[in-house]
């Protein structure tokens, strides 16, 4: 089985400027038939003019955007209080990925690091920088 990828915000951002070394990845992903999630959050944070963000759209179409219910919004908040972090964002980007044994795809490795390490997930959370 080939593990999913959750994309955070990062990612997203990468890929609706172009990032060449991103659709790249993207494209790859796609071609080998790996899921793509988001949590909906993520795209909340990153989506402002759809006339503008064609490229996102597009790259937004090979993913599915799951949605945050409750649970992963409790487990989220309890991974923010562990980890000394207050952005409930990147907290689900991590309890998503836990939850489906995903790697991250992030432009900020450091703070989800820190994340994916209070989490206690075994085996730990891998994390790839955009």
């Amino acid at each position: 089985m080939i593990p999913p990828y959750v994309y955070d915000a990062g990612a997203l951002i990468a890929l609706d400027r172009n990032d060449r070394a991103m659709w790249a990845r993207h494209k790859l992903a796609l071609a080998e038939g790996r899921d793509l999630h988001l949590p909906a959050v993520v795209v909340g944070r990153v989506w402002r003019d759809g006339r503008r963000q064609a490229r996102l759209g597009k790259a937004l179409a090979g993913c599915q955007v799951d949605p945050v219910g409750s649970d992963t919004s409790k487990a989220a908040g309890v991974l923010c209080g562990k980890a000394g972090s207050s952005d409930v964002v990147d907290a689900t980007v991590v309890v998503m990925a836990v939850a489906i044994s995903a790697i991250i795809w992030t432009s900020d490795p450091t703070d989800i690091g820190q994340l994916a390490s209070s989490s206690g997930a075994r085996p730990a959370v891998l994390i790839r920088a955009v």
